[in-house]
C-alpha cells in the first residue's frame, strides 16, 4: 500500500511575474497590446519629443512673468508673454464691470456652485430643493446682483459686461434653458397629436437650418424692427433668447434619440400599471432615455460653451472678445501679445470643457449607461 501526502497548510501565494504588474502590466494592455498599436506608440513618443522641447520652453524657460508694460516682451528670443496675462487677468475676468461692484459677481459666482454642487456629487441630500433653488430663486437673485437697480446696488448695464462672465452667462443660461425646452420638443416630436407634432417638427427644422452667428445677427439687428416703437430688449437678453432656443433644437434631437431607443415593453408595461402619461414619461421612460444619452447631451453643452465666442458679433465681449479687444492696447502692443492671449484662452475653455467630459465619464460609469458586458 503506497504513501499518499496531503498538505496540512496552504502554499505560498507566488506573486505574478513582473511584467503583469503596475505599469508594466499598462504599457502591456494599452500601448503595446499589438504590433499596429506599438507602432503608433513609437510614432506619437518621437512626435512627442519634438514638440516638447520647443513648446516647453516657449511657455516657461524663455517667457515673461512680469512686467509694466509690452516692451518686457519686445526683446529678442522672448517666449509667451504672461506679463501681459497678468495685467489684464481682472478685465478678462470681468470685462469692464466696476471695479468697487465685482464682489457682486463672486458672489453670483458662488451662490450657483453652493446649488450646483449637491447635484454633481452623489449624497443623500434632498436634491429637489436644490433644483427648486437653481430654477426658481438662483436666476432672480443672479439678476439683482449683476444688474443692480434693487436693496442699495448700483446699476450695472451689461454693455459694460464682459470676460469670462459673460461666457458663463452665456453658456449656463443655455444649457439650462435648452434641456427641458429640448426635452419637450423631442416628446412634441412624438406626440400623436398632429398640432403639436408639426409645430415642433417645424421649430427643430428652422432652427437646426440656420447658423447661429445668423441668430445672433438677426435677434441683434432685425429683431428691433419688427417691434412697436418705443420697445426694445437688452442685447444680452435678446442673446441669451437666441442661443437657448438654438441650443434646444439640437437637444430634441438628442433626447429624441434616448426616447426612440427605450424599449416598447417599457411603455406597455407602464400603461399596463395605469401610469398617465406624464407619469409614465418623468418615472419610466424619460429615465432611460436622458441616462442613455448622456454622451450627447454633453457634447452639445460643449459645442454651446464653445459657440459663446460668437456673441462677439454683436457687440457682447466675452473671454475672447475681450481678450482680442486688448491686442491693441498701445502699451502691450509685442510680437507675442497675441500668441499669448489666444493661448490663455484657450487653456481656460479647455478647462471648462475637458470638465464637463470627465463629469460625463463619470457619470456613464456610475449609472453603467455602457452596453458592454
Amino acid at each position: 500500500m503506497s504513501d499518499h501526502f496531503v498538505r496540512t497548510q496552504s502554499s505560498p501565494t507566488l506573486l505574478p511575474p513582473s511584467s503583469r504588474l503596475g505599469v508594466l502590466q499598462w504599457m502591456r494592455e494599452n500601448l503595446f497590446s499589438s504590433w499596429a498599436n506599438g507602432l503608433f506608440t513609437v510614432a506619437g513618443l518621437y512626435l512627442l519629443t519634438l514638440a516638447f522641447p520647443p513648446i516647453f520652453n516657449w511657455a516657461f524657460l524663455s517667457a515673461v512673468f512680469t512686467g509694466q508694460d509690452g516692451s518686457v516682451c519686445r526683446a529678442d528670443g522672448v517666449g509667451a508673454c504672461w506679463a501681459f496675462i497678468d495685467a489684464k487677468f481682472n478685465q478678462f475676468v470681468y470685462g469692464r464691470y466696476p471695479a468697487g461692484e465685482q464682489w457682486r459677481v463672486d458672489v453670483t459666482a458662488l451662490l450657483g456652485i453652493a446649488g450646483l454642487a449637491p447635484l454633481l456629487v452623489p449624497n443623500r441630500l434632498p436634491k429637489q430643493w436644490f433644483v427648486g433653488f437653481l430654477l426658481l430663486v438662483f436666476p432672480f437673485l443672479a439678476f439683482v446682483l449683476l444688474y443692480g437697480g434693487t436693496a442699495g446696488l448700483v446699476v450695472v448695464e451689461t454693455s459694460d459686461w464682459g470676460g469670462l462672465m459673460v461666457t458663463l452667462v452665456v453658456a449656463v443660461t443655455g444649457i439650462a434653458a435648452s434641456l427641458p425646452l429640448g426635452v419637450f420638443l423631442a416628446l412634441g416630436r412624438r406626440s400623436k397629436m398632429p398640432v403639436i407634432r408639426i409645430l415642433s417638427i417645424m421649430f427643430i427644422e428652422l432652427w437646426r437650418g440656420v447658423p447661429l452667428i445668423t441668430v445672433l445677427f438677426m435677434a441683434s439687428v432685425m429683431l428691433p424692427l419688427f417691434l412697436p416703437e418705443g420697445m426694445s430688449f437688452d442685447k444680452l437678453l435678446r442673446a441669451l433668447i437666441g442661443v437657448a432656443l438654438f441650443s434646444s433644437a439640437y437637444m430634441a434631437e438628442v433626447v429624441r434619440g434616448g426616447l426612440a431607443s427605450v424599449p416598447v415593453g417599457q411603455y406597455e408595461a407602464a400603461k399596463a400599471l395605469g401610469l398617465t402619461y406624464p407619469q409614465m414619461m418623468s418615472r419610466i421612460v424619460l429615465p432611460q432615455a436622458l441616462t442613455t444619452v448622456i454622451p450627447g447631451i454633453v457634447n452639445n453643452f460643449i459645442g454651446l460653451f464653445k459657440d459663446t465666442t460668437l456673441v462677439l458679433v454683436i457687440g457682447l465681449f466675452d473671454l475672447l472678445g475681450i481678450v482680442q479687444s486688448n491686442f491693441t492696447d498701445p502699451a502691450w502692443i509685442s510680437p507675442q501679445t497675441s500668441t499669448t492671449g489666444y493661448v490663455f484662452a484657450a487653456f481656460v475653455f479647455w478647462i471648462f470643457c475637458f470638465s464637463m467630459s470627465r463629469y460625463s465619464i463619470y457619470m456613464e460609469r456610475r449609472l453603467e449607461t455602457d452596453t458592454q458586458r
